[in-house]
């Protein structure tokens, strides 16, 4: 009774790590023949797993990326696609989100872009870190909404304060001067000590004229380059890959 008691005693102060590993050892005859520092040792072990485990649903959650599922693990370096897994793996692994580099990726629809994009952001909530997924072409209204309704400059707050910002799709369609004026406040807030990550389908050396302003996509670029990684990704659609796989199944189960 007493146990039972214990027990839900952790769960009310939300120790809930703690508590399930106490359940377990209850049921584990071998574990008498360890000393009350070694459970204890498990116990607190536990605990802290699952608090990890925890913030990282939570930071998966908040960061709203367009690939949930994409794991760094997973990515596809065929031959023909421009990626060497080395280089990959070793700037995941490395420090570029403390050091607030920036990551642009490029490269042709279908390649990739989004998808690798997400798996380093995933990759980053993995190892403790907040992130955050905006479409560029989708950011121009939320913006207007924002400033509308009083609510920017908390969303900017927001912004700079997140480990790892991913704008997908930029360069996609025009951006009017509001937009082209808030973009260099976000990428401004960040530069040097929090990490972007852009993909486009556009070369970065077509951003400039993108962007509209001679002065504005001076301030945005300079920012942007200071410390950066570049990604070309190359090759055909993998949508259109997947979508012939699919047909072919689906012709080789019918007959």
């Amino acid at each position: 009774m007493m146990m039972h008691t214990t027990i839900a005693q952790l769960r009310s102060l939300k120790l809930d790590g703690l508590a399930t590993g106490l359940e377990e050892q209850l049921s584990q005859a071998g574990m008498a023949a360890l000393s009350f520092e070694e459970r204890l040792a498990l116990l607190v072990d536990r605990e802290v797993h699952s608090r990890n485990d925890r913030k990282l649903l939570r930071l998966l959650k908040n960061a709203r990326l367009k690939y949930g599922q994409a794991v760094i693990e997973d990515l596809d370096a065929r031959t023909g696609r421009g990626i060497d897994r080395r280089e990959v793996m070793s700037l995941a692994l490395g420090d570029w989100v403390n050091a607030g580099h920036s990551i642009l990726i490029t490269g042709p629809t279908g390649a990739g872009k989004s998808w690798l994009a997400c798996a380093l952001a995933q990759y980053a909530c993995r190892r403790g870190y907040s992130a955050i997924y905006q479409r560029v072409p989708r950011l121009q209204e939320e913006l207007r909404i924002r400033h509308g309704s009083g609510a920017f400059g908390k969303w900017l707050l927001q912004m700079a304060k997140t480990d790892v910002l991913v704008l997908d799709d930029w360069g996609m369609g025009a951006i009017d001067s509001a937009t082209r004026s808030d973009l260099l406040e976000i990428i401004d807030d960040r530069s040097g000590h929090r990490a972007t990550i852009i993909t486009s389908q556009l070369p970065v050396e077509h951003w400039h004229a993108w962007i509209g302003d001679a002065t504005i996509a001076d301030a945005i670029l300079d920012r942007l380059m200071q410390h950066n990684h570049r990604l070309t990704l190359i090759g055909d659609s993998l949508r259109t890959e997947r979508s012939k796989m699919n047909k072919k199944e689906k012709i080789m189960a019918s007959s």
